[in-house]
Formats: C-alpha cells, structure tokens, sequence
C-alpha cells in the first residue's frame, strides 16, 4: 500500500498509480479516438534545474514526471496533465519551477 492509500492499476500494459489516474488514462484514450486530442504520452519527463557542480561537489538534475502529455487539438496547444488527489510541498514547488521554465505549455490538475 502506498503512503497516499492509491491502488496500482494495470491497463493496456500501463501500470497506473493510482485508480483515479486509470480512469483519466481511459478517457483521454477516447478523446484521441475521436481526434480531440493527438500524440498522447504517458510519463513524459521534464528537466527543471539541470545538474551541476560546485565546490566539487555533484548535485543531480531536478526532474518533474507529469502523468500525461498530449496536443489538445482544438485549442492547438500542448497540455501537460497530472493525476493528484493530494498536492505534496515537493509537487508544488515542482509546479512552480515548471510553470518558471514551461512557459508555453499548460499544465493542467486533475483531482
């Protein structure tokens, strides 16, 4: 069991963290049949602060792992959604340096 109590969710292959997340899984699956949305990614990846040194020191990249990411065809923009049934201290500030760096692409909360 996770610390949030989400159930993992297998679909088409996909492991889900959460029910929640599963279902919005399988409505955006339908928006991209009938060609509402296109080119939908699980997982998609962004660097926030890249990697650096100092003082000889190593300090890793700053990731943020949305849920989805898909181009929303009728406003011809690309939105980044994730799945949230709590907002951690960490996904917020995340959230911040996303929205900093990110500027042209929508960053969406589904609760």
């Amino acid at each position: 069991m996770s610390k949030y109590y989400n159930k993992k969710v297998t679909i088409d292959n996909y492991v889900f963290d959460s029910i929640a997340e599963s279902k919005r899984y399988k409505e955006l699956c339908l928006l991209q049949r009938a060609n509402k949305i296109k080119n939908l990614e699980l997982q998609p990846r962004f660097e926030l602060q890249e990697a650096f040194i100092k003082n000889g020191k190593r300090y890793k990249a700053i990731t943020y792992v949305a849920d989805f990411m898909y181009l929303d065809v009728e406003k011809n923009c690309i939105v980044v959604e994730d799945v949230k049934g709590f907002e951690t201290k960490e996904f917020k500030l995340k959230q911040k340096m996303f929205e900093y760096k990110y500027k042209n692409l929508s960053l969406v909360l589904i609760k």
